[in-house]
């Protein structure tokens, strides 16, 4: 069509014709004239649009997917939460059973030694300004302690208690330089006195300073008068270092403990001494040496040839 005036006319006749039915159909709604012809037309183009949004699908998928990436992250979240959680619950009950072994440890201990004792729990260490090694317990006057009862665990000797509250108490553990205990060798039966160093062995001053004593001999709390601080037949701990006795009337023998100081947890105070001196029979068995494998090689002499 060339652009003269005869077209201008009809594409502005064109125009308003197609306002005019624009407006018969919004506001005809439903019932507008145009219906019948909209429906013709959505039969002939809907093949085309649904193409088309096919096309486009997977592009809203897509944002669809990122959308609800959001709450697959919540879920991530919320499972390595509960997995974090299942290994605290785990780690605890892993501590929970180190707590049982040791409880069972220290009542097999206190069952040889036919020792009453309370369970307690070590809530406290001593300030370190404090210069001495010493534990607070959960356990306290309220429940039958007081002072000068002996301390111990699975192991052995841990201390004794030196101050008691309504319900926690303080012990002085026997490695602690102001800590004296009376010791008696196994079978020797040879008697001393052992005094704590720190974090060093305990040095043991024998009487006898002719007495016969070696690596690996033990010892156990020789025990007090009325069994206060110190019941007997507690192990202490074995013979690491012999030092020379010099012609000294006494013999000094460094001793490490059976206890460890520093890890200790479950601990059990001594509320009713033994009947009888349980002597060294507290004591764990002794572990068995390892045999050394022997090696036999035979060897068979070679035929000389010609011989």
């Amino acid at each position: 069509m060339r652009d003269t005036r005869e077209s201008r006319l009809l594409l502005v006749l064109l125009i308003a014709i197609a306002f005019a039915l624009i407006t018969v159909d919004i506001r005809g709604g439903e019932q507008s004239p145009l219906d019948g012809s909209r429906q013709a037309a959505a039969s002939v183009f809907g093949p085309v649009e649904n193409g088309v949004a096919a096309a486009v699908d997977p592009v809203g998928n897509a944002i669809a997917a990122v959308r609800d990436s959001d709450d697959r992250h919540d879920r991530i979240s919320a499972l390595e939460r509960e997995n974090s959680a299942l290994k605290t619950r785990l780690g605890s009950d892993d501590r929970t059973r180190s707590r049982a072994r040791e409880l069972d440890k220290m009542l097999k201990t206190a069952g040889a030694g036919q020792y009453g004792i309370k369970g307690a729990q070590v809530i406290a260490i001593g300030a370190a300004q404090g210069f001495s090694w010493t534990v607070t317990i959960d356990a306290g006057r309220n429940d039958g302690l007081t002072r000068d009862m002996t301390v111990i665990n699975g192991d052995g000797l841990v201390g004794r208690v030196t101050t008691v509250g309504p319900s926690t108490a303080t012990v002085l553990l026997a490695n602690d330089p102001d800590f004296t205990v009376g010791t008696r060798m196994e079978k020797s039966n040879e008697l001393g006195f052992a005094t704590g160093q720190g974090d060093r062995a305990l040095r043991v001053q024998l009487l006898n300073g002719k007495a016969k004593v070696k690596k690996g001999d033990r010892l156990v709390t020789f025990g007090s008068r009325a069994d206060k601080p110190f019941v007997p037949g507690v192990p202490v701990g074995e013979v690491v270092r012999v030092d020379p006795s010099g012609g000294d009337l006494t013999r000094n023998v460094q001793v490490r403990p059976y206890v460890g100081f520093s890890k200790l947890d479950i601990v059990g105070v001594v509320v009713q001494p033994p009947r009888e001196n349980p002597r060294d029979t507290v004591l764990p068995p002794k572990a068995k040496p390892t045999p050394t494998p022997t090696v036999t090689v035979t060897v068979t002499p070679s035929s000389t040839p010609g011989s």
